[in-house]
């Protein structure tokens, strides 16, 4: 039987981080948003949260607790409630740092991990989107090709998070042939044949702060490719990082649905509240719905990869269903604002720019 009851960890984890992303998170994302840099301050609260080294083995300085898809699910969407844009942002170390602990060899676990279990904030990267139309997970562009004792990566990525602030990147590549189809490879960020752009414009998810990549002849050590020869599994990979983004969408609904449904309680028009219009009534306990039925298709993708099971089909309809639904229930708080939900002096606009984007969002957080 399912069950998706909390432990008592887990609510403490819960409350934990969402008291950090109201008392942190939300006050800082506007001034983010219009361009002024993440505080220093916010970074060392945020590594003082454990978001990577408490999961990590204490035998490379870690707390060694073990990983549950489901507690990132609910660790996710209490950062996306204070922010999406900064919540990408403090979750893109693990971006790194769990396909390493889950996949990787014991020299590259060795290497890698005992950096990122510090106790400041580490940046982390993985680039898997491509700048293409009709982009799509089960056919990467990117070339990954044997080159002797190594390998030589040919493409384009984009939306790659701290892309030029880590050292390292995780590069998803098509490796073809007999070998596993997509492979990881771990890339320095100055490697030969690697150009990182500058930071891209984006509509919204301002906070965050994504690259464009050129990988043009760059030739990396047979020691990088992530797993080895045994490579990797690339759809639990995928799993992960849906379930991530799908969490991540229920809490800025709920942001957007608790922002909207206050303010519906609040305004007054002909004399009485306007939460009480049959109108603002029924549009507030439609995004109530959609808010619940995202976390519950996360945590179901969730509760099956906790179980060592494939999740992908799980997972797949779940971020599609997500993509539709977050932005719906921004763009309905909007509609309940009215005038106010366009202006800057309430969050909503920028909770509806940042919705727009979760469309996109593949490989941008992990569980």
């Amino acid at each position: 039987m399912i069950s998706f009851e909390p432990t008592e960890e887990q609510q403490m984890m819960r409350e934990t981080v969402g008291a950090f992303a109201r008392d942190e998170l939300r006050p800082a994302a506007r001034a983010v948003d219009e361009g002024t840099a993440i505080p220093d301050g916010l970074l060392a609260k945020a590594a003082q949260l454990g978001l990577v080294r408490t999961w990590l083995p204490e035998e490379y300085g870690g707390d060694g607790s073990p990983r549950s898809a489901l507690t990132g699910a609910i660790i996710a969407e209490e950062l996306a409630w204070g922010d999406l844009a900064l919540a990408a942002h403090l979750s893109a170390p693990r971006l790194l740092a769990f396909p390493i602990m889950e996949m990787g060899t014991p020299q590259q676990r060795a290497h890698h991990l005992k950096r990122l279990a510090g106790e400041d904030f580490v940046p982390g990267a993985a680039a898997i989107i491509e700048p293409r139309f009709d982009f799509d997970l089960n056919s990467i562009a990117t070339q990954a090709r044997r080159d002797g004792d190594g390998w030589m990566l040919n493409g384009d990525k984009c939306f790659a998070p701290l892309a030029r602030e880590s050292e390292h990147i995780l590069v998803y590549a098509n490796s073809g042939g007999a070998e596993p189809a997509v492979s990881g490879f771990i890339v320095a960020h100055d490697a030969t044949g690697l150009e990182i752009s500058e930071p891209e414009k984006n509509m919204g998810l301002k906070g965050l702060a994504t690259y464009e990549l050129k990988l043009a002849g760059c030739r990396v050590g047979g020691e990088s490719r992530l797993g080895g020869e045994g490579g990797i599994n690339f759809g639990r990979l995928v799993s992960q990082m849906r379930v991530a983004t799908v969490a991540m969408a229920a809490g800025l609904a709920r942001a957007a649905f608790e922002y909207a449904r206050d303010y519906a309680r609040e305004r007054r028009a002909f004399g009485v509240p306007i939460a009480t219009k049959q109108a603002i009534a029924f549009m507030l306990a439609e995004m109530a719905i959609e808010v619940d039925a995202m976390r519950l298709l996360a945590w179901e993708a969730a509760w099956h990869l906790d179980r060592g099971e494939d999740a992908v089909t799980e997972s797949y309809l779940a971020k599609h269903y997500a993509a539709a639904a977050a932005l719906k229930v921004a763009d309905n708080a909007l509609q309940v604002l009215g005038g106010h939900g366009y202006i800057r002096e309430h969050p909503v606009e920028l909770w509806l720019r940042n919705a727009r984007g979760i469309a996109a969002m593949e490989g941008l957080a992990i569980v």
